[in-house]
């Protein structure tokens, strides 16, 4: 890109490695060691892979870049990476999942379906289970965060109203579900708490309780930086889309239907100003 005089804004670079960073942070210190023996740490580890990670890795906008870089097949020709990828991004399974409704009930059904169903304990009694676990909420945090405020092309871009309603539609959900785990009387995953020698935990309800506050509180600050965040990107929208109509009223481009419009109002306008004996039949 650089070669051919293409530029890459520095923030989505610095963006990405955030977000790989803190990916290894969640999975490859202590925090992943401990994960496995308390519920806490779990939770942790969950809701750093599915509300951090996610807004930091959609903001560095890797589709877009590798769209940018990646060379076009030759015409005629099988099609290559670059392709394949526009393919994908545009196929009607990624429009489906890619739906503020379906994705919304992914990124919170699924915390319900794992936890509230005997699939976490039977995820968490090994290793690749448990890994299987932080990938998925890993994905649905970025299928949730890229429909909110991602950058990348897709099949639909709902308007950015549309993603504030998911947006707040959404966390109501999550702040139940924290709620749920710090109110219940039902230890989860039960069966595999007890095959562990923990003797620092004295009681393992403690633990969960600790698990869902942890949810709750970690919940507030990425919800509050994504609405930050998608306000900005909504005023930019808006400055770029007057800006185009700008151009092309200057150049005297009526074809644009909105253009049209503003013309047509500003004729009215003129209209109403002249005095009533000046006007022709039509006008009055």
């Amino acid at each position: 890109m650089h070669a051919r005089g293409d530029k890459w804004p520095v923030g989505r670079t610095i963006s990405w490695l955030a977000g790989l960073a803190v990916t290894v942070l969640a999975t490859m210190s202590g925090l992943n060691v401990y994960g496995k023996v308390l519920f806490s740490v779990h939770m942790g580890q969950h809701m750093i892979l599915a509300m951090t990670v996610p807004i930091l890795l959609v903001l560095g906008a890797p589709a877009t870049l590798a769209l940018r870089a990646l060379p076009a097949a030759p015409k005629g020709g099988p099609d290559g990476p670059r392709e394949l990828l526009m393919k994908l991004l545009h196929s009607r399974y990624v429009k489906v999942i890619s739906h503020p409704v379906v994705a919304s009930v992914l990124f919170i059904g699924s915390a319900f379906a794992v936890y509230y169903t005997s699939l976490f304990e039977t995820l968490m009694r090994s290793h690749l289970g448990h890994m299987f676990m932080l990938v998925h909420f890993l994905a649905v945090g970025l299928l949730f965060f890229w429909v909110v405020i991602g950058i990348d092309p897709g099949p639909r871009r709902p308007p950015h109203l549309g993603r504030l309603f998911a947006l707040i539609l959404t966390m109501p959900f999550h702040s139940w579900f924290s709620i749920s785990l710090m109110s219940s009387t039902a230890l989860i995953g039960e069966g595999w708490w007890s095959l562990l020698d923990r003797p620092w935990v004295e009681r393992a309800m403690d633990d969960q309780y600790d698990a869902g506050a942890i949810a709750w509180a970690t919940g507030d600050i990425p919800v509050l930086i994504t609405t930050i965040i998608l306000a900005i990107q909504w005023v930019r929208a808006d400055q770029r889309e007057a800006r185009r109509i700008d151009r092309q009223i200057d150049r005297g481009d009526h074809n644009d239907p909105l253009a049209a419009y503003n013309a047509y109002l500003a004729g009215l306008h003129a209209r109403d100003r002249l005095p009533a004996n000046s006007r022709t039949p039509e006008e009055s």
